[in-house]
């Protein structure tokens, strides 16, 4: 049987964190920083990375924390989801990235690391698609419902279909794909910063699905796999209350981990509704929110695979 959530978290330590041009270019959350020198928001993005993994290691979660390298300057690092997901038959698949500098992010050492704790058994390479501009940047572009099998998925450069096709052939899951736009009328670039789903729940921006059919396939879906929908407005997008994911501890209880600026932009009666299914747990991560464009999700690359 699959799970939703584990408690085995890969995350990558950001050795030269910083403003990278080349997501800007579709990447509306991010803001460059005036008043920071590169050595400052380094700093600060390597603090505000050590505090999150401590609150999450103090809360019984398991967080393999693996060391950028300083050369070649990697300045979207601490964002691995995007390039590395692991799963429950012991593959690994790595995939096509949008930008150039985040394709130097791929790393087999990481690999090599990961398998002295876990099993892996095959990997599925994709990166090869960049070649033809195809590109699909891993729990970025996808939110998996692991148990029921569903892959959803917002239109976007980031996000290619038929590499979805690929995706979902391999792991024998059904693709929900919609058109998700901001108030612009732009399409979001990931599907993870409009969308979190969690064991018996779904938070997401349904406003921003402007296709009625799109908007009745999804609602049919939760309501098909018993998710209750917990709906947040753009504005909580644009804090990240979409950039959330639920993990799991050694005591088996359930953790929606999320940045401080989403939780500070949730209403009481969002938090009521989480907190009926889970806990809540955030951290302060200004800095990398801002330069980087991502949140507590991307930060985030579960490890579901076989324990050795």
């Amino acid at each position: 049987m699959s799970h939703q959530t584990t408690s085995n978290i890969l995350m990558i330590r950001p050795a030269n964190f910083g403003f990278n041009e080349e997501t800007a270019e579709n990447n509306s959350f991010q803001t460059r920083a005036k008043i920071l020198t590169p050595y400052e928001i380094k700093i600060r993005a390597q603090s505000e990375f050590d505090t999150m993994v401590l609150n999450l290691q103090t809360n019984g979660i398991n967080v393999i924390v693996v060391d950028d390298t300083n050369t070649p300057i990697k300045p979207d690092a601490v964002f691995p989801n995007n390039w590395i997901t692991f799963h429950e038959d012991g593959t690994v698949m790595t995939y096509p990235m949008f930008s150039p500098k985040r394709r130097l992010e791929r790393r087999d050492d990481v690999i090599t690391q990961i398998k002295k704790d876990f099993t892996v058994t095959g990997t599925y390479r994709l990166e090869h698609f960049e070649e033809k501009d195809q590109i699909l940047e891993g729990t970025g572009s996808m939110i998996l419902d692991r148990v029921n099998k569903i892959c959803y998925a917002c239109t976007s450069p980031r996000t290619d279909d038929n590499l979805l096709d690929i995706f979902c052939n391999l792991f024998g899951y059904e693709k929900a794909v919609f058109e998700s736009v901001d108030t612009n009328g732009d399409d979001i670039y990931h599907t993870n910063v409009m969308m979190a789903l969690g064991e018996d729940f779904v938070v997401i921006g349904m406003d921003t699905v402007n296709n009625e059919e799109q908007k009745s396939m999804l609602l049919e879906n939760f309501k098909q796999t018993n998710k209750e929908v917990i709906e947040i407005t753009f504005e909580q997008i644009l804090s990240f209350a979409g950039n959330m994911l639920q993990v799991r501890n050694d005591k088996d209880e359930t953790f929606l981990v999320m940045s401080q600026q989403a939780f500070e932009s949730l209403t009481d009666e969002q938090i009521q509704k989480i907190e009926r299914y889970t806990n809540i747990l955030y951290s302060d991560i200004e800095a990398i929110e801002t330069l980087g464009g991502g949140s507590a999700r991307c930060m985030m690359a579960e490890v579901f695979l076989p324990k050795n």
